[in-house]
């Protein structure tokens, strides 16, 4: 076993100081714990940080995209057109509503949605000249008339691991076809797509706070728009359907509770105070990983496209030789005290999907590869140079036995 030996090796690791204690503390010795100040500062500090107009709290990055798509009108047998590449949460959201997630594949390089697929399935939806219903799920397929006019209402692509998608021909054709743009940003706060941030070049936005990602609140999240209206309906949707002009206990629609409290809030505002220096570790630690295994026989290191002005590091994840067993790898990792992931498993793979739509291996190819070959090793802004050495001297010496 080569490098000094770690009894065990987190495989993410939240960045909390004492100022992020005390914050939290001084929230609960105030007492105002939900609808307070702390949240209306967080927001403020997002929206002033990514250069729009509004934010707004919720509980979690679902929750921000499950509100997104009510937004969009998404509603029973409406489609969604998302990527099989992804977390879960990205398409379930769209059958919160009943709708329909349409995927279509990624690009190979990037792991993000392919806008030429996106672009295809909208013009033969929509009765294009191929007009077909090949991009239905395949329990519909033979169900639906290829006639039947389906009702495209939004596009959600997921900016994967933190790299942007390529967001310019997606919003042109959602252009074209006059539909909705939700970004998926859960895992990419502080990217930028041709010197511009993500979650401000759709409609809307949406940001996710976990423990393992750039920035943490613990459980939370963040819809980002400059649209008022958008704005005025997520604040009510988010407290059980309450406008600003309701009174107590009057609800003007259908709501959620959704909110995000106080002391999560402050441990946001106090993180989003350090963004640049959380974002900054994270990207040192990710080019420690890639100095080490840039030239490493059977791994390929993360790509990062031309149109990425900065990459915010959510994961660290290579590729594997799709010759060299994945799982041998884990097993070995695991036994030197190292864990690691395969990252992402296909949507259209998980037992719900397939007993619910019949998709099968084959369906989409490249997402599967990637499926396949991915391994996410630990990484944090928090980790040490010597336990990336740790790591990758293991993981060579793993390869070098295949």
């Amino acid at each position: 076993m080569k490098g000094k030996a770690f009894s065990n090796i987190p495989m993410s690791s939240p960045d909390i100081t004492e100022l992020e204690i005390r914050a939290v503390t001084n929230g609960l010795y105030r007492g105002r714990l939900s609808i307070g100040p702390q949240v209306e500062a967080f927001e403020k500090a997002i929206a002033n940080y990514v250069g729009l107009k509004y934010a707004i709290g919720v509980s979690s990055g679902t929750a921000g995209l499950h509100l997104a798509v009510i937004a969009a009108d998404v509603a029973d047998k409406d489609l969604v057109i998302t990527t099989p590449f992804s977390f879960i949460a990205s398409a379930n959201v769209i059958l919160y509503e009943r709708a329909i997630p349409i995927f279509v594949d990624v690009d190979p390089k990037t792991g993000n949605i392919n806008p030429e697929l996106i672009s295809e399935a909208i013009t033969d939806i929509n009765g294009g000249h191929k007009k077909t219903n090949r991009w239905l799920p395949p329990v519909l397929r033979v169900s639906q008339s290829s006639k039947t006019l389906m009702n495209i209402k939004a596009i959600l692509p997921v900016h994967a691991y933190g790299r942007p998608a390529d967001i310019d021909p997606i919003r042109a054709i959602a252009n074209q076809f006059n539909i909705n743009v939700i970004e998926d940003a859960c895992e990419a706060i502080g990217s930028e797509y041709k010197n511009r941030k993500v979650g401000t070049l759709g409609n809307c936005g949406v940001f996710a706070f976990y423990p393992n990602k750039q920035i943490t609140t613990g459980e939370g999240g963040m819809i980002v728009t400059d649209d008022d209206a958008l704005n005025s309906l997520f604040r009510s949707l988010r407290n059980q359907g309450r406008d600003i002009i309701d009174a107590w206990l009057n609800h003007s629609r259908l709501g959620y509770n959704y909110r995000l409290d106080e002391m999560s809030a402050a441990l946001g505002a106090i993180q989003m105070s350090r963004i640049e220096e959380l974002l900054t570790k994270r990207e040192k630690v990710a080019s420690l990983y890639n100095a080490r295994l840039k030239d490493v026989k059977g791994i390929e290191i993360p790509y990062i496209a031309p149109s990425t002005t900065r990459m915010s590091w959510f994961v660290y994840v290579v590729r594997l030789n799709s010759k060299i067993s994945r799982s041998r790898v884990m097993k070995e990792l695991e036994a030197r005290g190292i864990p690691s992931r395969p990252y992402f498993s296909p949507i259209h793979l998980q037992p719900f999907y397939i007993e619910k739509f019949g998709y099968k291996r084959g369906d989409f190819p490249v997402t599967e590869y990637l499926g396949d070959v991915s391994l996410a090793l630990p990484f944090s802004g928090v980790m040490r140079e010597d336990q990336v050495d740790y790591v990758c001297l293991n993981l060579i010496e793993i390869l070098q036995k295949t």
